[in-house]
């Protein structure tokens, strides 16, 4: 019976447990959930073995009481049948065997006496372990009831546990994709992108100011070797390859006399 009491008490711990703190304290609530029903199930199944028990022991002595119970009938009868042998015998004169009766009836009475005792025992104890049965009955299916509700939270749990790590990834999702903030990884990019785009730009201008400075040098050379040929020609008494400009006529002054005729005409 003591160990049966250690068995029980094993589980009303564990039913009086606080499965939100054993939660708490784990790193992966669902394996710790998963534990704890395996240690209730096997707790459960140590509980139907006592019971089982239990019940084979309290058949057994219901057994032995019926054994008891069909005994005190039987010793009243052979008593009865004795003593009504002895009575015949008594009346046909034949004491010897009127007394052997008596004594036989007498013997029966005293196994009837005994197995009346027996009887008187086994009651309390038989009503002592029907009670205790009912109990472990009671208590067995409040232990199935309990495993029910176990499972149950910890399905809920777990489904809670598996939406919230989703909501998480999905919200960590949205802010690495942030356009809007700074730091994004999508901002540092449309950064250096501007910056390489700016750098295309300055190249272009740079690339077309060089051309305009080899068209200005080009210019400027051809001018210098206009010079050197002319004071080549001059030195040398030829003619002037400058090219042969002639003047242009100049337009008079709105209401002055003078013509283009009485214009004097300049040279060297």
């Amino acid at each position: 019976m003591a160990e049966k009491q250690s068995i029980f008490g094993r589980i009303a711990q564990l039913t009086r447990a606080n499965i939100n703190a054993l939660i708490d304290s784990a790193e992966d609530p669902q394996k710790m959930l998963d534990q704890l029903v395996r240690d209730y199930t096997n707790n459960i199944a140590e509980a139907e073995q006592a019971v089982a028990q239990t019940i084979g022991n309290l058949r057994l002595a219901e057994q032995d009481y019926n054994e008891d119970v069909a005994a005190v009938q039987e010793w009243g009868q052979k008593a009865v049948a004795a003593s009504a042998q002895a009575d015949r015998y008594r009346q046909a004169g034949d004491s010897a065997n009127a007394d052997k009766f008596d004594n036989l009836a007498k013997l029966a009475l005293g196994k009837q006496i005994a197995a009346e005792g027996e009887v008187r025992q086994a009651e309390p104890l038989i009503a002592s372990q029907r009670e205790t049965v009912d109990k472990l009955k009671t208590g067995l299916a409040l232990m199935k009831d309990k495993l029910g509700e176990l499972r149950s939270k910890r399905d809920s749990l777990v489904a809670r546990q598996k939406s919230a790590q989703a909501q998480q990834t999905v919200q960590g999702a949205i802010s690495s994709i942030n356009v809007l903030d700074p730091t994004s990884e999508i901002s540092r990019y449309e950064e250096m992108v501007r910056r390489e785009e700016a750098m295309a730009m300055g190249q272009a201008e740079v690339a077309a100011s060089s051309i305009d400075a080899q068209f200005a040098e080009l210019e400027s050379s051809g001018e210098t070797i206009e010079i050197e040929a002319r004071l080549a020609a001059l030195k040398g008494g030829t003619a002037s390859t400058a090219p042969q400009v002639a003047p242009t006529q100049v337009t008079p002054e709105i209401g002055s006399g003078t013509s283009t005729q009485d214009a004097p005409t300049s040279g060297w």
